[in-house]
């Protein structure tokens, strides 16, 4: 354990920041598997796309708080407008 103040404070800092970064992950990761699920279950096309537009936004808010690397983002925004594209024009 630290014995500096500053050191404390900044494991203090790191902890409450390493939790918030999860918590965007998290809700990331459950946008992503809505569009999913909605993609399997047939469910309309605008549902679908009310769903992967709030997955993109929260992925671009992530990129942007650096949760995020940038071309992951893209790479994950791409790949689910991808799937979601090919079930509804065909």
């Amino acid at each position: 354990m630290a014995n500096i103040a500053s050191a404390k404070k900044r494991a203090k800092q790191t902890e409450v920041k390493r939790l918030k970064n999860l918590n965007r992950k998290t809700a990331i990761k459950t946008a992503i598997k809505k569009v999913i699920e909605a993609l399997a279950s047939k469910a309309p096309q605008d549902q679908t796309l009310e769903l992967l537009k709030s997955a993109e936004s929260q992925m671009a808010k992530a990129k942007g708080k650096g949760v995020l690397h940038a071309n992951t983002a893209s790479r994950k925004i791409s790949r689910l407008t991808k799937k979601v594209a090919e079930t509804y024009n065909k």
